[in-house]
């Protein structure tokens, strides 16, 4: 991940990446060994840490996209790789909760279903998987910049499914959350970074709106956990 702002892993977190961390439940951190597919900066790092895990692998595509993470945070329970989601570099039944935030849909086209298949390999039986992926919907196509741009993909409910039935996983919890302002807030994010080379003009007052719309029901983002069966 390109860290064009020169930005560090934080604590406090709002909107998305706050109701991912939310979403994965303590059992499946304290004294666990979780892998993070797709870790970025390493904000779900320092959270599930600060949770009780007992080991954190994080992955990414390559050693540069691993850098922030390997700067800014320093613990002997996490364990840094490079790997494809759709080639996960751990051997069977290693891990009893796998976390995906927002990666699904940057990895290669059709590829889906082979990463569900490795997540299933790596896990312990009964292991938990859990996922957020832009849900797919009318207003996060039209508002979604990179969708016109690059094709960038959203997922619904259906389509989540099937790759868990390709995976023999059972779906145990769904939740679809975030609404205008989160969109709002995505747009503010592509402006901002990609054009401005800033930080979000407006994050301040959109973080807040953002926070509370993750506690209700909405269209813009999809969370769910898988059990291995």
């Amino acid at each position: 991940m390109n860290n064009l702002l020169a930005e560090k892993p934080a604590r406090i977190l709002h909107g998305r990446l706050l109701a991912s961390v939310n979403f994965v439940s303590d059992a499946d951190l304290i004294n666990k060994e979780v892998l993070d597919i797709g870790c970025g900066y390493g904000w779900c790092e320092l959270n599930f840490l600060d949770r009780g895990v007992k080991k954190i692998s994080a992955i990414e595509v390559s050693d540069n996209d691993l850098k922030t993470i390997r700067q800014n945070i320093k613990d002997k329970r996490l364990i840094l790789k490079t790997g494809s989601a759709i080639s996960l570099p751990f051997l069977n039944n290693t891990f009893d909760t796998v976390v995906s935030c927002e990666v699904l849909e940057h990895i290669p086209k059709d590829t889906e279903s082979l990463m569900f298949k490795e997540v299933y390999r790596v896990l312990k039986p009964c292991g938990h998987f859990y996922l957020s992926t832009p849900y797919k919907s009318l207003y996060t196509n039209i508002l979604d910049p990179a969708w016109w741009l690059i094709g960038h993909r959203h997922y619904s409910l259906k389509d989540l499914n099937r790759y868990a039935k390709s995976g023999d996983f059972k779906v145990l919890e769904t939740k679809i959350t975030g609404s205008w302002w989160t969109l709002f807030s995505v747009i503010d994010l592509y402006v901002s970074k990609w054009i401005l080379r800033r930080s979000k003009l407006f994050s301040d007052f959109l973080d807040k709106k953002e926070d509370k719309e993750f506690f209700s029901k909405g269209f813009a983002n999809i969370f769910i956990k898988f059990e291995k069966i």
